[in-house]
């Protein structure tokens, strides 16, 4: 139902989608369990008191799993694409506390992700990325100093790609982070008035997630939103 960008941003467009499922008692509880209880195809919807999606291509092996509150865990090997993570249905200029292992190999990023409408916006502050920086594809427009790094700004343009709206043109705002990490706080108003700043303006929030994307790669990542 949703797009998401893949690290190649001239070529591949990804979307994010999930239901519910029963969580694990914990987030230690025996792997067998958590396997037999994985998403391995795209969906959308609540779980733990947050909203997550999780889209896939189908393409290698991707097992995502939704842990208690706002964790997700996910094992992936030899994909094409896919994305997941959790969130909120209607995204804002919110203070996003996340932490936990995030271990890509090849390519992959990790990153508070969302949409926007009137105007079609789909945006991404990029917190850690594997072996290809995701926005280098787009027009660099300067940096933002935020949580103890500065960030990269770009922007770019998808035409006639996949959306929350269908198949449509609509443009990308990049904030990627050039000191890399797995865990923090993400003052997302701090991206949103550099960007607005720089002409790039969003529109009424749609959903918005801490995701992590594979593309042609392998890893895992266990992830905590709040």
């Amino acid at each position: 139902m949703v797009s998401f960008t893949s690290i190649y941003l001239a070529v591949t467009a990804l979307v994010g989608a999930a239901i519910a499922i029963p969580a694990p008692v914990n987030g230690t509880s025996d792997l067998q369990d958590l396997h037999n209880r994985a998403i391995t195809s795209s969906q959308t919807g609540y779980h733990g008191g947050f909203y997550y999606s999780f889209w896939t291509d189908d393409g290698g092996s991707v097992s995502y799993d939704n842990w208690d509150a706002g964790t997700y865990h996910v094992e992936w090997k030899n994909v094409g694409n896919w994305v997941g993570g959790k969130g909120w249905s209607t995204g804002s200029a919110r203070n996003i506390n996340f932490g936990g292992s995030y271990n890509p190999s090849g390519n992959s990023y990790l990153a508070v992700y969302g949409w926007t409408q009137g105007p079609l916006i789909e945006y991404y502050i990029v917190e850690n990325f594997g072996t290809y920086n995701p926005g280098s594809g787009g027009t660099h427009l300067g940096t933002v100093y935020s949580d103890g790094s500065n960030y990269d700004i770009y922007s770019a343009w998808r035409n006639n790609a996949p959306s929350i709206e269908g198949t449509s043109t609509f443009q990308q705002f990049w904030s990627v982070r050039q000191q890399k990490r797995s865990q923090g706080t993400v003052t997302t108003a701090n991206h949103f008035n550099a960007w607005s700043q720089k002409g790039l303006r969003l529109g009424r929030h749609n959903y918005q997630i801490m995701a992590t994307e594979g593309y042609q790669s392998s890893g895992s990542v266990t992830m905590t939103v709040s």
